[in-house]
């Protein structure tokens, strides 16, 4: 992960607050904690931060990414010059709290459909230029990645068939490339008509749990269904009991909240 456009985003010319009340050759022992039950993430990303600002650093991780937490703890501990914790701190945290939040969703995701043989996976709605990041911090919290990005799938969607006019035309036409092909299905005549094209994936769009369930039927194990739009903690086990193969949330990366984590000079 190269972390300098996040850090020169904070530290631009330099810590004026750091560079005139700490003098250079002070040295200190600081404590990364985060402050609240979650799954930890990112940690590797904070060591790299304040690392690209002291190679000579100490930094010791005390947890592992994908760890999970129940009370406030501490996930990390440094060692070395003050000047570069500091520096560091607030970029280190953002990036660690971020990746914790959605990790922590994500479990919580998981947890809701466990015993039903559905997968949670991600999307493509990430925050620009941290979609590695965030899909590590999915796998983290036990979801699976969906494609990374337009180059190594084929996902067939609404605006795709506006324009191609028919989905098993759509299908067919992509059949050649040799990368996974998905089509996305509105109702239950698309799915018969993406069926017949030989369509091996399928996205159920918005469709109601009994809509979902007829469409497990009659798929019949010829493609893996996912389904996708509007998917909410209220919503996901009976979507889950469904028999669908997959849920897709894209709230995982769009909509988490940062856990709240903070660094401490010992």
């Amino acid at each position: 992960m190269d972390v300098t456009v996040a850090l020169s985003e904070d530290v631009g010319s330099g810590d004026l607050t750091t560079q005139q009340v700490v003098p250079a050759d002070t040295t200190c022992t600081a404590e990364i904690s985060v402050k609240e039950p979650g799954i930890v993430c990112g940690l590797h990303v904070a060591e790299a931060v304040f690392k690209e600002l002291d190679p000579e650093l100490g930094f010791e991780a005390l947890l592992a990414d994908g760890d999970r937490i129940e009370v406030r703890t501490p996930v990390a501990r440094l060692h070395g010059r003050a000047a570069p914790v500091l520096t560091g701190e607030r970029t280190a945290l953002n990036f660690l709290g971020r990746l914790s939040g959605i990790a922590t969703l994500t479990r919580r995701f998981v947890d809701a459909v466990e015993g039903t043989g559905v997968q949670i996976l991600d999307t493509r709605k990430t925050t620009p230029g941290l979609r590695a990041l965030e899909k590590h911090a999915v796998e983290c919290g036990g979801g699976r990645n969906h494609r990374f990005g337009l180059y190594d799938g084929i996902l067939i969607k609404d605006n795709h068939l506006a324009l191609t006019g028919s989905i098993g035309g759509a299908v067919r036409s992509a059949a050649g490339a040799g990368v996974p092909v998905q089509v996305e299905v509105e109702d239950l005549d698309g799915l018969r008509e993406a069926l017949d094209a030989g369509a091996a994936a399928i996205l159920l769009d918005n469709m109601p749990p009994d809509v979902m369930r007829e469409a497990v039927t009659i798929a019949a194990g010829r493609a893996t269904l996912e389904a996708s739009g509007g998917v909410t903690f209220d919503t996901i086990r009976a979507i889950a009991e469904t028999g669908v193969d997959f849920i897709s949330i894209g709230a995982l990366t769009h909509s988490a909240r940062s856990l709240d984590v903070s660094l401490e000079v010992l």
